[in-house]
């Protein structure tokens, strides 16, 4: 006989529920056990790769003993998959969605597994681009199986909520590598790779349970896909890509090398970013669905340019971390780009147009840090934040130009629901 809560339990973790529904904008009529099945894999996945993230560092140079110039390599090389990535997806076409999905996690959460028992850089790279190869094939095939199972209208708020369960992972993932860093603080930084993939392979098989026909089209999907009629979608994510590993390198990096924060102060300003994107990312989803990508994503740019322009020319540190935290809960609106394609594409051409989007951007997102490296020297930072400021603004006029309206199909082809 199964005992039953007592009403104080009870009571107290409906409270827990219905905070949570909350903060995740979750509507009940969209949310099937499919869409939530998606979810709890995507919180035990950031889970998993937020105890990496925070081992990362100490375990490339601590551990691998690894120089600076060795990390920039790895990081460079590492990013090749994104490169390759419409060419490498077009060999996959044919599986169902879920599959592909969920094989890709599992790919990305064995290679980082096995960066706990390399012990040479030119192993290290193996299993780096390994897991790069997961993780690339991975983005854009989440994308396209949670606008699959999310109705058109719905996409942006199901994507936003999607990334707030993220957030709470990270928070929670946070939490757990403090407490056991604490309380365990002999534990070799390889351990933290073995156990955060373990929760990324989790994830995976979770993936897999998802029925195959969700994303199924009845024309088949073509192998690779560059059409003219998403010339948008391409260029705004080639300009994304040139701003967005500038911001995401150099924003803290500005804090560490300027003004000196220590390791405690930086991660509790992530942790802040994390709590604020957990509140602000449904909501800026839900947004994005009421008032179209149009507004929202311009919006979202000009809120970022302003940012930027802040970071060169305001000296105060309080200032700084405020406009980093404003940057990294606008660059959520990106969904928008995903979004604006799920609605006017037909089904078969979604996978394959963000697949061909993702290299697109990482043509941009693997040179410009390189690039801004070389010129830090001479520029400073608030060159860097201005030449970033100067991208934006040049997308700006380009974003103005979306318009989420079904592109008329050749004949035969069922065009997807506005």
């Amino acid at each position: 006989m199964r005992p039953c809560a007592l009403p104080g339990q009870q009571e107290e973790k409906n409270i827990v529920i219905n905070v949570l529904k909350r903060l995740l904008r979750i509507d009940p009529t969209v949310w099937t056990i499919n869409l939530v099945l998606l979810a709890t894999a995507g919180f035990l996945q950031r889970f998993g790769l937020g105890l990496l993230d925070g081992a990362r560092t100490n375990f490339f140079v601590d551990t691998l003993g690894l120089s600076g110039n060795q990390v920039l390599w790895l990081e460079g090389i590492r990013e090749i998959p994104g490169l390759l990535l419409m060419f490498i997806a077009a060999l996959t076409m044919r599986f169902p969605l879920s599959y592909r999905t969920g094989v890709a996690v599992i790919i990305m959460g064995v290679g980082y597994g096995l960066y706990a028992i390399v012990d040479s850089f030119t192993g290290l790279l193996a299993v780096a681009v390994l897991a790069s190869l997961g993780m690339h094939l991975w983005m854009p095939l989440n994308s396209s199986l949670a606008m699959s199972l999310s109705p058109k209208e719905k996409a942006g708020s199901v994507r936003g909520t999607l990334n707030g369960i993220g957030s709470l992972a990270g928070i929670v993932g946070m939490a757990a590598l403090a407490l056991v860093t604490r309380f365990a603080g002999e534990l070799p930084l390889s351990a933290y790779y073995i156990i955060g993939a373990v929760f990324i392979i989790l994830s995976g098989f979770l993936i897999l349970r998802i029925p195959p026909d969700v994303g199924a089209t009845e024309v088949e999907p073509p192998h690779l896909l560059l059409s003219k009629r998403y010339w948008l979608y391409y260029l705004l994510t080639f300009l994304q890509g040139s701003r967005k590993q500038v911001l995401n390198t150099f924003g803290m990096l500005v804090l560490v090398d300027r003004f000196g924060l220590p390791v405690w102060q930086i991660s509790l300003v992530l942790l802040v970013s994390s709590v604020i994107n957990l509140i602000g990312a449904p909501y800026l989803g839900r947004m994005i669905d009421r008032l179209g990508e149009r507004t929202m994503v311009t919006g979202s740019y000009i809120i970022l340019m302003l940012s930027c322009l802040g970071l060169a020319l305001i000296p105060d540190v309080r200032v700084l971390i405020f406009l980093l935290l404003t940057i990294k809960l606008f660059v959520t609106v990106g969904i928008g780009l995903e979004t604006y394609v799920y609605r006017l594409a037909p089904p078969e051409e979604l996978t394959p147009t963000l697949s061909a989007g993702i290299s697109i951007n990482h043509v941009t997102s693997v040179s410009m840090p390189l690039i801004a490296g070389a010129l830090l020297p001479h520029i400073g930072y608030s060159g860097i934040f201005l030449g970033t400021a100067g991208i934006i603004l040049i997308s700006i006029p380009f974003a103005l130009a979306m318009r989420a309206t079904p592109i008329p199909q050749p004949k035969g082809v069922v065009p997807a629901e506005g």
